[in-house]
């Protein structure tokens, strides 16, 4: 797919470039970055070039991930990564995919990453057609549990083992959102489980 660019009242979401590599580099040495996502640790700046240069470009020209470099309309300051992943259930029937992000320390609670979040998963629904989008994260990562909330997400449980990090499996929060969950429609019609009837107590 060619990359695309999405635009918010604050920020703009286009592809990386080379010209991102520092500030990728500056904002993977944060802590909670190396400690919740994938990245590796310790990250150089031949990660950060390799990410930008190569694996984000090839990742949307093969359909693998839509990466977005977040940056603000307000003089291009990085503010992170949001990304579509796991696309190959995109094509097939179950029209699925998986939204990832993170944030540059010095741009979180400003509500930047949530106004992103917001964007991609419009852009999912109505140009892509994604059918359910979901969410994961190690549990106890409250910031982005918080930034999947203010997307819209519901919280549909935990998954066992779901993630493997620094070579040990760990618990993850699950969660999902439908175009319905916006008015949106859907190709394939859903069918929810009906609702369990409350349980009284016999006594």
């Amino acid at each position: 797919m060619e990359p695309v660019t999405l635009t918010t009242g604050r920020l703009l979401l286009r592809p990386f470039e080379p010209r991102d590599a520092d500030a990728v580099h500056a904002a993977c040495q944060d802590p909670d970055i190396r400690r919740w996502t994938p990245v590796p640790s310790p990250y150089e700046r031949a990660h950060a070039e390799e990410f930008v240069g190569r694996v984000c470009p090839e990742e949307w020209r093969d359909d693998i991930s839509y990466r977005f470099a977040v940056v603000t309309r307000d003089g291009g300051a990085l503010v992170g990564s949001m990304a579509l992943v796991q696309l190959a259930r995109l094509r097939t029937e179950e029209h699925q995919a998986e939204l990832g992000y993170w944030t540059a320390p010095e741009h979180r609670r400003r509500g930047f990453t949530g106004e992103a979040a917001r964007a991609v998963v419009e852009w999912a629904f109505t140009a892509l057609g994604v059918e359910r989008l979901e969410w994961c994260a190690q549990v106890g990562n409250e910031g982005s549990r918080a930034v999947a909330l203010a997307a819209g997400f519901r919280m549909e449980g935990i998954d066992r083992a779901r993630i493997v990090h620094h070579g040990t499996r760990r618990d993850a929060w699950r969660g999902a959102i439908l175009p319905s969950d916006l008015g949106l429609p859907s190709t394939t019609p859903y069918l929810p489980a009906p609702e369990r009837p409350a349980v009284t107590d016999p006594a």
